[in-house]
């Protein structure tokens, strides 16, 4: 390296470490103003809400859009989250209730959407994560609702029937299964754990290679992951956070059938998100025993031009052969088509259950 470059990068060297201060002087700024906000938010009502879905997607959403980059959007977007996750814990540190263990994806999703300054709470059903936030035990929870390749995760839908929660947003996350292990090679395994939609997402590549192998169901991926530590001869379908939870080695990255296997989550709360300006809303309906009682559930989104985006049904629980359905439109409750379709909607249908208006995924 000639002197020349040893003084460029000298003077580069000096210049990040103005910029880090820089960085930190700001960052220190914005904590500050968070304080101040839970300061005035406090004086006005003790009881008052200091996580607000719709403000931090429009922050975020912004982030995203106005990158100047070099890091990629989704890279910045990341960084500007864990600042915010960091400043709220000033203001109040939030409770976040989850599908565990420790080491499962919908743990990944909680972080992602929260950040890494929430408390996470594993529960071990997802039943358990409503009724840690019905109680009060947690501010949030987080909850799969459906993956791209293997459809609805119908446990979720059934629990919205009966319970008060609300959705006040979702998670989009890219799903990468690894084989894990504390094996060496493939012909060592015997036995596969995994959750049966990890199962399902890497039916192809098992048929492939371990045709022969047990493949057994259990309730998580990261449980799959601690099983398999204990017990020679087995492997788990998991997630790289479980591989170093548990000690695991990697036998084969990236398993998954489908290279865009992503998974859906929703975060549930006491209460819907404010509009955003890019929202969806969730519904549960349920139509009178009469012809065409379908078509007059969808008709009013159609005449107030409010789009769909999904369209589930279930049984209601209540009657054989009686069913309820969950629908997803684009928009938030609060906007003039949807008000005007939920409208029309009440005079039509038996039941009309708003689960929730949130922002848009944020990725």
């Amino acid at each position: 390296m000639s002197a020349g470059d040893e003084t460029t990068l000298a003077d580069i060297r000096q210049r990040i470490d103005s910029l880090d201060a820089q960085i930190m002087a700001l960052i220190s700024d914005r904590a500050a103003c968070a304080q101040e906000v839970a300061r005035i938010k406090r004086e006005a009502d003790e009881q008052a809400e200091f996580y607000r879905p719709e403000r931090e997607a429009q922050v975020l959403r912004r982030i995203h859009q106005s990158n100047p980059g070099p890091l990629d959007s989704e890279e910045m977007t990341r960084l500007f989250r864990e600042i915010m996750s960091a400043c709220l814990a000033l203001e109040q540190q939030l409770s976040v209730a989850f599908l565990g263990p420790e080491g499962t994806f919908t743990q990944a999703a909680a972080l992602k959407h929260f950040g890494h300054s929430v408390k996470t709470v594993a529960m071990s059903a997802i039943d358990e994560v409503f009724r840690e936030v019905e109680s009060g035990s947690a501010h949030y929870g987080v909850v799969p609702i459906e993956n791209s390749t293997e459809g609805v995760v119908t446990h979720t839908l059934d629990r919205f029937m009966q319970s008060p929660l609300s959705i006040c947003g979702e998670v989009e996350l890219r799903i990468h299964h690894h084989l894990l292990s504390t094996e060496r090679d493939l012909a060592q395994v015997e036995r596969v754990y995994s959750h049966q939609q990890s199962l399902a997402q890497c039916r192809e590549w098992l048929d492939a290679r371990l045709s022969h192998v047990e493949r057994v169901a259990v309730s998580s991926n990261a449980e799959a992951a601690r099983r398999s530590a204990r017990e020679p001869g087995t492997a788990a379908i998991a997630s790289e956070a479980a591989a170093e939870l548990y000690g695991l080695g990697v036998l084969s990255a990236n398993i998954e059938d489908s290279p865009d296997n992503t998974t859906r989550f929703l975060v549930i709360g006491p209460r819907s998100s404010g509009p955003s300006g890019h929202d969806k809303t969730t519904l549960l309906l349920s139509a009178r025993n009469r012809p065409g009682s379908l078509f007059a559930l969808l008709s009013p989104f159609a005449n107030h031009d409010v789009s769909l985006t999904r369209i589930e049904s279930r049984p209601s629980q209540c009657v054989n052969w009686e069913y309820v359905f969950f629908i997803d439109i684009v928009g938030h409750a609060a906007d003039p088509p949807v008000a005007g379709a939920l409208q029309e909607l009440r005079e039509a249908a038996e039941l009309v259950k708003v689960l929730g208006s949130y922002p848009k995924a944020v990725l």
